[in-house]
């Protein structure tokens, strides 16, 4: 068995665990002192079926499982990463505030993908939805299911333009450039074009 094999097992065993016992920490965290929040930026997309539907349908599985969605930023019009052919995708970068740790957090997202109708099949494929996690607060977590901050991001441009509409002066806590700072040097050439104005939740 390979040592990703084991973490990816010992993730879903334990993780029903970690789910109960930050359900508690919710109510009677309070009580006990114990009650704090994380700050959790995401990136979801998709482009197969109703984009946009399925984008709102995700904040509200989030805002249901995971915490509050507190910041959206408007939709944005991506071609395919990797010079694949697939139809464009939308996406929307989220700040969501959560109690959860971030490999229970992880583990929600995946379900929701899954509420959604997504299957995993190849790494680059089209996809009914995407929740990628970007940054949780400012830490640095490396596991094999679980790099944070997003490896990729800064040579990313979907990812940039829509996470520098919402928290442009964000440090990144490896890179120690804003997120300003680090679109203007992005690579990255795709075009991403704006759809929808931001709503807040």
């Amino acid at each position: 068995m390979t040592e990703c094999l084991l973490h990816t097992i010992l993730l879903r065993e334990y993780s029903g665990y970690l789910r109960f016992f930050f359900s508690k920490i919710r109510k009677y965290g309070y009580f006990w002192g114990l009650y704090y929040m994380n700050t959790a930026i995401l990136l979801i997309g998709g482009n197969l079926g109703n984009r946009s539907q399925n984008l709102r349908r995700a904040v509200d599985l989030l805002n249901a499982t995971a915490g509050k969605v507190v910041k959206t930023s408007s939709l944005y019009a991506t071609a395919p990463w990797g010079g694949v052919s697939q139809p464009n995708y939308l996406n929307q970068a989220l700040e969501l505030q959560t109690d959860l740790p971030a490999p229970v957090l992880l583990e929600i997202t995946m379900d929701i993908e899954k509420q959604i109708g997504r299957v995993r099949r190849e790494k680059w494929g089209s996809r009914v939805i995407d929740i990628d996690m970007i940054f949780y607060n400012d830490e640095q977590i490396d596991l094999p299911q679980l790099k944070v901050p997003h490896p990729q991001m800064a040579n990313r441009r979907f990812v940039l333009v829509p996470l520098c509409e919402i928290m442009p002066d964000f440090v990144h806590p490896v890179l120690h450039q804003t997120l300003a700072q680090l679109l203007e040097i992005c690579p990255d050439q795709l075009p991403v074009h704006k759809r929808e104005q931001a709503t807040s939740k």
